[in-house]
């Protein structure tokens, strides 16, 4: 005896056929806009231009100091002056890196330990010790440096990536390193970092 065919319920098929079209339009309204903000950050991705390579002979004027045993440097475009370091005042609730205040020629600049900021040996304060006050537009801050060596011509064509095995905070405010171990910092990148700022209101 053949076997009954079940009859279909073709009002519960249209049902479930205009859900199913109600459910593709809703992600068909959304899936432009995704696709939109992938193809505008392929975009932004595709127009960033690598930097250009020095010239062979391309030079920086860079000013040379001692951070914990080592040779550090920042291009004097960045650099407004070296000052000496006479009265520290502290400054209360602001980062261990940043050692206080300072009054330089009649300005209040804080004052950042940059061997606290990368984890460097901390030293004690001596007589070496040097203010190198970095200026960039409305920003201006101290560094401590612990001795200064002068001012001097860097190729920029020798400067060299940081080694793989520097990681952390420090090889994000590196440019590169020389053969002769002359780490070139990025005062750029130090004087546009938010967390050098002290806000004014910290008492």
């Amino acid at each position: 005896m053949p076997a009954r065919r079940q009859q279909l319920d073709w009002e519960r098929v249209r049902a479930r056929l205009a859900a199913t079209a109600a459910t593709a339009r809703q992600q068909s309204a959304v899936a432009p806009e995704q696709q939109r903000a992938q193809l505008e950050e392929r975009a932004r991705q595709l127009a960033r231009v690598p930097p250009a390579a020095p010239a062979p002979d391309a030079e920086a004027e860079v000013l040379e100091f001692m951070l914990a045993h080592e040779r550090y440097a920042l291009e004097m475009r960045h650099v407004h002056e070296v000052h000496v370091l006479r009265e520290l005042t502290p400054l209360p609730c602001t980062p261990p890196f940043v050692l206080g205040i300072v009054n330089v020629r009649g300005r209040i600049l804080s004052l950042v330990d940059l061997k606290r900021f990368f984890g460097l040996p901390e030293q004690g304060l001596t007589d070496l010790n040097k203010i190198i006050v970095l200026r960039g537009g409305a920003m201006r801050f101290g560094l401590l440096a612990d001795q200064i060596l002068g001012v001097n011509k860097l190729l920029l064509a020798e400067l060299q990536p940081p080694p793989s095995t520097l990681v952390g905070i420090r090889a994000d405010y590196l440019k590169g390193v020389t053969a002769a171990r002359l780490i070139l910092l990025d005062g750029g990148r130090l004087l546009s970092d938010p967390a050098m700022v002290v806000e004014q209101h910290v008492v």
